[in-house]
């Protein structure tokens, strides 16, 4: 092609031959198509190579300096595509695209763009400096160039000053912070990280797909988008944030986990942040996310939890014996990890010897004996377990029971003098009596061991900055469980939507707890083999308030909206 682009100049007298030659040597040391060649020595215009590609290839030309394109039909191509093809999409009429390429018999491309789209493609040509230019000036101005200038102002406003904790990194600090001052993308990274603690999010979500990059908060339990970087600053973020977590940057088919200890610094204050990394292999890259564990976020005042009063002693009064289980269960993302360490907390004595087994260790409590799980070299809840009993210990917190051998040996320190405490993913307090003996256990060691299950769930709270009234027909309110009394004086509250709240009408969550206390008519269910429902029947009877019925009260107290009790709850 490039000789036959000479020969058409030379023939149209728009350069000479030896011009020609000097080009083509130019071409040979340097590399790049001849038409940028000759334009980039100054022999012929812009204009003139566009000329005559349209007369060669006999599609039109067009001067893409004047031509402004619109956002939309942008995103039809990636800039990835758009960058390997060198082409540039102008405009679609019905199901027909018209895009601008330097080499319009590129029939790869255009079947590439076609399948991708789904439209028909309509070559235009446009010289390379053009669509070089064009590409850089079309796909820096999309939403996405937008949203990282926004970023980039407020990074330079931003008196934040962000550095890897010196006892976890082993980083020179002062090539860190100079790095920052020079690597947009480390201070992009450190922006994210503030970004999500002062927004109060929980976790941070960054993720790739075909044709745009994103970023998410979890805030109240509910992910939001914040931020849709550049596609081409993917690698480099994932890169980034895998260095800062001590990752394999190399490794990037298997899944990974880090963490991410740093000092932030605002308005003079210094606070410590940790960042749980969990990395995961996806069709278009690698998802990134980083549950936010912020120390001050963990309230280990067990009155401000948020239990019921008679909730809450009862649950005081299990955890206060010297010996026996008390089981918190719930779903992912529930606030169990903050109802043990509150519990822990509570009985952090210096005559106590506590010793947890967690997967991972969330927060680092003075005290406490906390022993990090490792299933690659053998270190599960079973063996953690077995070694704590040989500690001379007085209460053990076991992450989660997940299988047989860790219930058995959780039930058998019960039975022995200890206090244990742990997790199990279940949907209610009587259910989780049916989960023990399902995985194995024996009813009589089950209703000897177990002092309290306490089941939970988070709900949003009512944002108090627009609470209002929300008018509610009784019948609804006695379908959720109000009684018909209650239904006649009740107020039900929803949140308008503010700026305190960001227009979501929630800020902040509430939980919600249904506490079991294992009686000894309970025990006697147990070992006949009642039902979770009969269980639940008695448990009822004898005053356990229901997660739905601890919804409703949080509804009446103005704390929650109806919607969040009914959807997170069941009667």
């Amino acid at each position: 092609m490039s000789s036959r682009l000479g020969e058409i100049l030379v023939k149209d007298s728009l350069i000479s031959t030896d011009q020609l030659k000097q080009a083509l040597e130019h071409q040979k040391k340097n590399g790049g198509r001849l038409g940028t060649v000759l334009v980039k020595l100054g022999i012929v215009s812009d204009e003139d190579i566009t000329a005559v590609l349209s007369r060669q290839y006999g599609v039109p030309s067009i001067n893409l300096k004047f031509y402004e394109v619109d956002p939309s039909v942008i995103k039809l191509v990636p800039q990835e595509t758009a960058i390997r093809y060198q082409i540039v999409p102008l405009s679609r009429v019905g199901s027909t695209l018209t895009i601008a390429m330097t080499d319009p018999t590129n029939v790869f491309a255009m079947d590439d763009i076609k399948f991708m789209t789904g439209f028909n493609v309509e070559p235009v040509v446009a010289s390379e400096t053009a669509i070089s230019e064009a590409i850089s000036k079309f796909y820096g101005a999309s939403e996405n160039a937008d949203e990282l200038d926004k970023v980039m102002k407020d990074l330079a406003g931003d008196e934040t000053d962000l550095e890897l904790a010196a006892d976890e990194a082993e980083m020179d600090l002062a090539s860190l912070e100079k790095a920052a001052e020079e690597a947009p993308i480390i201070k992009l990274v450190n922006l994210i990280l503030t970004d999500a603690v002062k927004r109060g999010a929980s976790d941070i979500h960054v993720e790739p797909y075909e044709k745009e990059y994103r970023v998410r908060f979890r805030i109240d339990g509910v992910l939001q988008n914040v931020m849709a970087p550049p596609m081409k600053l993917k690698d480099a973020i994932t890169s980034r944030m895998k260095i800062m977590s001590k990752l394999d940057i190399s490794e990037k088919r298997l899944p990974q986990d880090g963490r991410i200890m740093i000092k932030y610094v605002r308005d003079g204050k210094k606070k410590e942040l940790d960042f749980r990394v969990s990395t995961v292999p996806t069709l278009w890259g690698e998802k990134i996310v980083l549950r936010l564990l912020d120390k001050e976020n963990l309230r280990l005042d067990m009155t401000k939890l948020g239990f019921e009063p008679e909730s809450l002693k009862k649950f005081e009064k299990a955890i206060l014996k010297p010996y026996g289980m008390v089981l918190v269960t719930g779903p992912t993302g529930s606030g169990k990890t903050n109802t043990l360490y509150s519990s822990v907390a509570r009985l952090n004595q210096p005559d106590t010897n506590i010793m947890t087994a967690e997967d991972p260790v969330e927060f680092q409590l003075p005290g406490i004996n906390q022993v990090q799980m490792k299933e690659q070299i053998g270190l599960n809840f079973a063996s953690a377990l077995r070694a704590f009993l040989r500690q001379d210990p007085n209460i053990i917190l076991v992450g989660e029971i997940r299988d047989f051998e860790t219930a058995e040996i959780a039930v058998k320190a019960a039975l022995t003098g200890h206090l244990v405490l742990s997790t199990l993913h279940t949907n209610d307090a009587p259910s989780t009596i049916s989960r023990l003996m399902n995985m194995g256990i024996e009813p009589f060691l089950v209703a000897t061991s177990v002092n309290l299950i306490c089941a939970q769930r988070l709900v949003r709270r009512v944002c108090v900055g627009c609470k209002e009234q929300l008018p509610m027909p009784q019948e609804a309110l006695i379908d959720a469980g109000f009684t018909p009394e209650e239904a006649r004086t009740v107020q039900v509250f929803h949140g308008t939507g503010c700026a305190v709240c960001n227009n979501s009408g929630f800020k902040g969550r509430v939980g919600l707890y249904e506490v079991m206390e294992v009686t000894d008519e309970l025990k006697e269910l147990v070992l006949v083999g009642a039902s979770a429902m009969e269980l639940k029947k008695k448990a009822i009877e004898q005053g356990m308030i229901t997660l739905r019925r601890s919804g409703l009260t949080k509804v009446k107290t103005g704390q929650a909206g109806m919607e969040e009790v009914l959807r997170e709850t069941v009667l």
